[in-house]
């Protein structure tokens, strides 16, 4: 790409300014300046002073991250403004970029911790795929953008919410519990900047529309939503939506004597073209985990503790992840040691794994259930108000996210390069990220 070498002048909000184009090329196609140019980066038109009637400080600490890579921020500039120019320039991208690096779970540092506005405990944390994030609280979801800015809130009317989940930045979908006498329940698709539900999700069973309880949801890149689903005859099982039209496109039925329609936590594996569905105690009093393939409505691998000799209650399964890399299934209980069940075997036993065993003191009155989870090569698990993180082949303890304040952490979630942490006691939620690499 061929880049012009001159000198452009800029009169911003009365204040001159004097760059290149090659800084300016640092922007993008997709940005202001970028639809200043032509395709070899010349000036069109020929303007000596470009005027923009905008704010001047900001402007300069913008430039400045076009010249440098870094993000240097005066004190006098209100983070709130810097984000509104930086949007106006189409930056928002270079400032998250420059306020924060590539997620390492190793290098994590708290960077801000948010009061809830609900009193007790929420129900789940999940992250936005740009760095914002959402709090499940009873029937009312809370949503955050990046910069923590929170929107106005979704609020299901005394419905409670079940699971949560990002189809992108601009559109959440919600699980509730059904309302007896109602009807209602189910899932919806909501705004997440404004909160207005944009449509239901419906089952239907024997072509007619069932009223039901949704519960975990998971979500595949081709675009479809899956549920675990509760109805009030046989509509136990698993259900499908396309994610465009939100229409019901499968439904995998609940066989007898195993349990799908209360499952914890759902995870669809790119590589098997499988979903994972696991039913947890103390939901159930047995756990259920098992692989199923819609494409033939086959379950393709399962595990149980039935039958299984768990005289103490530590062998308990609180949570399980499924690691396609390893062809195994992590699963934790409640002093967080770490168990392996093989994919390959059907129906083999659990590895349990007392080197990750950490919780040597006592335990807290009211502990919550560790969660799993994986990212990058990186394995999370979560206890009572701390978080440990595992690398490498055996899985060896590497590092640990503690703060004191908010109690036991009762969920946690990464994405958008940042790990959200939701506390139990304090309904306040911790937000780590990665210091951005030095500039050289």
């Amino acid at each position: 790409m061929g880049i012009s070498k001159d000198r452009i002048k800029f009169n911003v909000g009365g204040r001159l300014f004097e760059t290149t184009a090659t800084t300016l090329a640092n922007a993008g196609r997709d940005s202001f300046f970028g639809a200043l140019f032509d395709d070899g980066w010349n000036l069109s038109p020929q303007d000596s002073v470009i005027f923009v009637d905008r704010n001047s400080d900001c402007f300069a600490v913008l430039l400045d991250l076009l010249r440098t890579g870094d993000l240097n921020v005066p004190a006098n500039i209100p983070e709130r403004l810097l984000h509104r120019e930086a949007s106006f320039y189409g930056l928002l991208d270079h400032v998250r970029t420059a306020r924060w690096g590539p997620f390492d779970g190793n290098r994590l540092r708290l960077s801000d911790s948010v009061k809830g506005t609900s009193p007790g405990d929420g129900t789940a944390i999940r992250a936005g795929p740009d760095g914002g994030c959402c709090v499940a609280h009873g029937s009312v979801v809370h949503v955050y953008d990046w910069m923590l800015e929170e929107h106005s809130p979704i609020n299901l009317d005394y419905q409670r919410v079940n699971d949560v989940g990002w189809i992108d930045s601009d559109n959440i979908v919600l699980s509730a519990c059904e309302r007896l006498g109602r009807g209602d329940g189910g899932m919806g698709l909501f705004s997440s900047s404004s909160g207005d539900l944009r449509y239901k999700f419906q089952v239907s069973h024997d072509n007619q529309v069932k009223s039901y309880t949704a519960g975990a949801l998971s979500f595949s890149p081709d675009y479809e939503i899956f549920a675990s689903c509760k109805g009030r005859s046989n509509e136990y099982g698993i259900g499908v939506w396309d994610q465009i039209t939100g229409k019901q496109t499968d439904f995998f039925y609940e066989s007898p004597g195993w349990s799908l329609g209360d499952a914890d936590k759902l995870q669809w594996l790119n590589g098997k073209n499988c979903l994972l569905v696991a039913t947890l105690f103390p939901r159930k009093d047995n756990c259920y985990i098992s692989l199923l393939d819609f494409r033939d409505k086959n379950m393709v691998w399962s595990w149980s503790d039935i039958g299984s000799p768990m005289a103490i209650d530590e062998k308990r399964v609180r949570d399980a992840i499924a690691m396609e890399d390893s062809n195994s299934i992590c699963v934790v209980n409640e002093f967080e040691d770490l168990g392996f069940i093989d994919l390959r075997m059907y129906g083999g036993s659990v590895r349990w794994s007392s080197r990750s065993k950490l919780m040597k003191s006592k335990m807290p009155d009211e502990p919550c259930y560790p969660k799993l989870a994986l990212h990058e090569g990186q394995l999370f698990s979560s206890m009572n108000d701390s978080i440990s993180v595992f690398r490498g082949p055996d899985w060896v303890l590497t590092s640990r996210l503690r703060r004191s304040y908010g109690g036991s952490i009762c969920d946690f979630s990464i994405g958008g390069d940042r790990l959200f942490a939701l506390h139990s006691e304090e309904n306040v939620f911790d937000v780590w990220e990665t210091p951005p690499p030095p500039i050289i």
